[in-house]
C-alpha cells in the first residue's frame, strides 16, 4: 500500500488567499500521520500555477499520479477545489481511482469519498456547488463585458476598423471613418461586398474580405444625408 498527497495552487488564488503549496503539503503528510501512516514528502505530488478549470488528467502531475496508483494505495487531497473544478471530471476520476481499487480521501470531506456513507454524498453534491460557483463566475465576467461594450469601452481582440483605443475606450479614427464613409456610399451606389473588399485592397492598401466589410458597414453610423 503505498500512500500519495496531491496539492495544487494557480498564481491567482495564491494571491487572493494566501494559500501556498507548502501549507497544504503540511496539512496533508498531517492527516496521513493521523490515520497512524506515513506520507513520504516525495510522494505530495505539487500541481503549480496551473488552472483548476484544466481537468485533472490533462494536468502535467494528475497525469502522472492517476497513471502511477494501483490497488490498496491511497491519495489524499486537502481540499475539493484543489482537485476538480468540473462535477464531470470529479466523478469519472473518482469512478476511475474507485475501479482501481484506491482509496481516496478529501480533508475538508471528513476523509475517505470512494465509499458509500456520507463522505461520497457529501463529495457529489459539493462537487456539482463547484461546478456551479465556476459558471457564475463566468457569466459575471460576460455581464461585465457586455457592459463595457455597451459603454464603449474595449473588451479585448483586434481593434475594430474605425476606432483607436483610448484607455479602454473605443474612439473613432477620422482618417478610417472617412473611408467607411466611401464604402457606404459605394454600398449606397449598388456596389456589392466583394467588390468593395477589392477596391479596399487596391486603393486602401488594406485587405479585407467581403464578410469583413459587411461588419464594417453593419457597425458603422447610419450615412448622414
Amino acid at each position: 500500500m503505498a500512500i500519495f498527497g496531491y496539492v495544487r495552487v494557480s498564481t491567482i488564488t495564491q494571491a487572493r488567499e494566501g494559500e501556498s503549496l507548502e501549507a497544504q503539503r503540511r496539512q496533508v503528510i498531517s492527516y496521513a500521520a493521523s490515520k497512524g501512516l506515513e506520507l513520504a514528502v516525495e510522494n505530495v505530488y505539487v500541481e503549480a500555477g496551473v488552472s483548476g478549470g484544466t481537468e485533472f488528467q490533462d494536468r502535467p502531475e494528475g497525469a502522472k499520479l492517476i497513471n502511477l496508483v494501483q490497488s490498496g494505495d491511497m491519495v489524499i487531497f486537502p481540499k475539493l477545489d484543489r482537485a476538480f473544478r468540473n462535477t464531470r471530471n470529479a466523478l469519472n476520476v473518482l469512478h476511475e481511482l474507485k475501479g482501481k481499487g484506491v482509496q481516496v480521501h478529501f480533508i475538508d470531506l471528513g476523509g475517505d469519498v470512494t465509499g458509500n456513507g456520507v463522505g461520497a454524498i457529501v463529495f457529489t453534491i459539493l462537487s456539482a456547488f463547484a461546478t456551479f460557483e465556476r459558471e457564475r463566475i463566468a457569466a459575471r465576467i460576460r455581464e461585465v463585458k457586455q457592459l463595457k461594450k455597451s459603454q464603449g469601452k474595449f473588451t479585448g481582440g483586434r481593434r475594430a476598423f474605425g476606432y483607436e483605443i483610448v484607455d479602454s475606450v473605443k474612439v473613432p479614427r477620422e482618417d478610417e471613418q472617412a473611408v467607411i464613409r466611401e464604402m457606404q456610399q459605394m454600398r449606397s451606389g449598388g456596389a456589392g461586398y466583394r467588390e468593395i473588399a477589392e477596391w479596399m485592397a487596391s486603393t486602401q492598401e488594406r485587405k479585407m474580405t467581403f464578410m469583413g466589410v459587411k461588419r464594417v458597414l453593419s457597425f458603422a453610423e447610419p450615412q448622414m444625408l
